[in-house]
């Protein structure tokens, strides 16, 4: 049950950042579907960006693309004040971590220094408006649980209290990116929000993570990939039942909130992927074949954490919030999307 104390935030206007790419998309799409606000779309189209996502909303009216970085300042003062929004949502990120230990310049320039160049631009623009405007404004940063670290196989969850220990550089420069957010609150009484997810799934999402890579593999035959000895454990999150609880947290919080967002289904990595080719053999079946077949064990990841996990009481106390997907019946119509949608696959 939701805390009667927390007050309704009626948004009509919100800049989304980041929202070509996959978890941003699908909460625009959600957003539009129920109506819940106008949507201005920032977004820098990069290779993981995917302009198709929203292609059903290109006849919308109170849908507005701009391709652009949070880290351009001038842009961002200019969209704020030509659209006004009642709230912001920070979806933009570098995100890959293998990406990270190749090539971390990027995730510090984006994650960091760029959500710093969106935060000195929306706090300008707040700092502008009406009592009241400011007081109903909102700036909601979504991170991640790997700014906690890695948890022994016996350990309790992640707690929104949990101490930051982030092991590789994307989870790094995600946790630095946390505590500016977190830092602007204090400093400034700029109306900060803070979100920490696990492991996202479901449709648009590009096939370098996880998931998506190995349908799409299995479906073309390919090896399917599994660092070191596949004991790695992830809680796994539907993508909508995330965007649902993004929007309460932006409707329903108190400024300087932290919540953890989580499925409650940890999957150790093998188990994942048996159970995508057990789908895919029913509903994509070839003679004389198991997709598991295709598994194909590699060595590990470097500084591979061990397990993730969150406590996402928090939530579903304050908010009423709780995952409506288990992890068989969204990856289930995670698979059927990918098989519905060979365009989408084939553009990829």
């Amino acid at each position: 049950m939701m805390d009667a104390n927390l007050s309704y935030k009626k948004m009509q206007t919100l800049l989304v950042t980041g929202g070509l790419g996959f978890i941003g998309s699908n909460f625009i799409l959600e957003a539009r579907e129920k109506q819940w606000a106008r949507i201005v779309n920032l977004d820098k189209l990069t290779y993981a960006s995917n302009p198709q996502n929203l292609a059903q909303l290109q006849d919308d009216r109170d849908y507005h693309f701009i391709r652009g970085d949070i880290g351009d300042r001038e842009l961002l003062s200019h969209l704020l004040d030509q659209y006004q929004p009642d709230a912001i949502i920070n979806f933009a990120a570098e995100t890959h971590v293998d990406r990270s230990i190749q090539t971390p310049l990027n995730f510090i320039q984006t994650n960091i220094v760029g959500t710093f160049q969106l935060l000195e631009a929306s706090k300008a623009y707040w700092d502008k408006l009406s009592a009241y405007k400011q007081e109903q404004f909102r700036f909601l940063h979504v991170s991640t649980d790997e700014v906690y670290g890695s948890l022994e196989p016996k350990a309790p969850p992640f707690r929104e209290d949990t101490p930051y220990a982030p092991n590789s550089p994307y989870a790094a420069s995600k946790a630095s990116s946390d505590h500016l957010v977190r830092a602007y609150c204090h400093t400034y009484g700029f109306p900060t929000l803070i979100t920490n997810c696990s492991n996202n799934y479901g449709p648009r999402q590009f096939p370098e993570k996880l998931i998506p890579l190995l349908i799409l593999n299995a479906l073309h035959g390919q090896p399917l990939p599994i660092y070191g000895d596949g004991q790695n454990i992830r809680d796994w999150l539907y993508v909508t039942d995330h965007c649902e609880a993004l929007y309460l947290v932006l409707q329903h919080s108190r400024v300087g909130e932290t919540y953890n967002i989580g499925g409650k289904n940890e999957q150790p990595n093998i188990a994942v992927v048996e159970k995508i080719c057990a789908i895919l053999d029913d509903l994509a079946p070839k003679p004389n074949f198991r997709h598991s077949s295709l598994i194909t064990f590699v060595k590990d990841r470097l500084g591979h954490d061990r397990r993730y996990a969150i406590d996402c009481s928090k939530i579903s106390r304050e908010l009423g919030w709780q995952p409506k997907e288990n992890f068989d019946s969204g990856l289930l119509k995670t698979i059927q999307w990918y098989l519905s949608n060979p365009i989408w696959v084939e553009q990829v």
